[in-house]
């Protein structure tokens, strides 16, 4: 759903989903500032990024690129995605 974000677990890792503009994207769901999960943020349209509910850090969706002022905290790690018969299929590193 557009807007969504949601947190799953893939075997060890934590992974946010986020719907914006009609496109899913992928990252790590902990946060690598303060371990926070990204799933209970919210999204900011402007900026097309996720935000931290913790620190409000806000992340690129598609990237993981942080886009905060200052840069406190590195990026995170964003994965592939791409939907074939509605279905979301992710590229997970092993």
């Amino acid at each position: 759903m557009e807007g969504e974000l949601r947190g799953l677990e893939i075997g060890e890792r934590l992974v946010l989903l986020a719907c914006q503009g009609g496109r899913v994207t992928a990252m790590d769901d902990s946060c690598n500032h303060a371990g926070c999960l990204l799933s209970g943020g919210w999204i900011d349209a402007r900026k097309r990024a996720v935000v931290c509910p913790c620190h409000e850090y806000c992340f690129e969706l598609g990237t993981g690129r942080n886009v905060t002022i200052p840069r406190l905290c590195s990026d995170q790690h964003a994965f592939p995605v791409r939907v074939e018969n509605g279905r979301v299929l992710l590229e997970l590193e092993e």
